[in-house]
């Protein structure tokens, strides 16, 4: 059975980076060897992986990465450091503008 991989990667500038592989070992090569100069990490070398997860089906691979793609930096390093109760604590909008921040002014 082929797995693939989501991965997160911390570049040298502290940004992180999120992607999917068949080959984390090479993928981080292509990464650190800079071959794509258009790429997001060409100019934050070194990176490295700071969270690798396996999955047995690309498509359920692919619904991870794109996922977590939206989070924020700090929902990302918190998975990636294993804080899991501090996912649904992270993932609450702050807006003062969100309707759980609204208060309705009574008639």
């Amino acid at each position: 059975m082929k797995q693939y991989f989501v991965y997160i990667l911390e570049c040298s500038d502290g940004l992180l980076y999120t992607g999917i592989t068949n080959d984390p070992d090479r993928r981080l090569d292509e990464h650190n060897s800079g071959l794509d100069r258009e790429s997001f990490t060409f100019k934050r070398r070194p990176v490295k992986i700071i969270f690798l997860q396996d999955f047995g089906d690309a498509e359920q691979a692919i619904y991870f990465e794109k996922k977590i793609k939206r989070w924020s930096s700090k929902k990302k390093l918190a998975l990636a450091n294993g804080e899991y109760d501090l996912l649904p604590l992270l993932s609450e909008c702050k807006n003062s503008s969100h309707s759980k921040n609204y208060r309705r002014e009574d008639n």
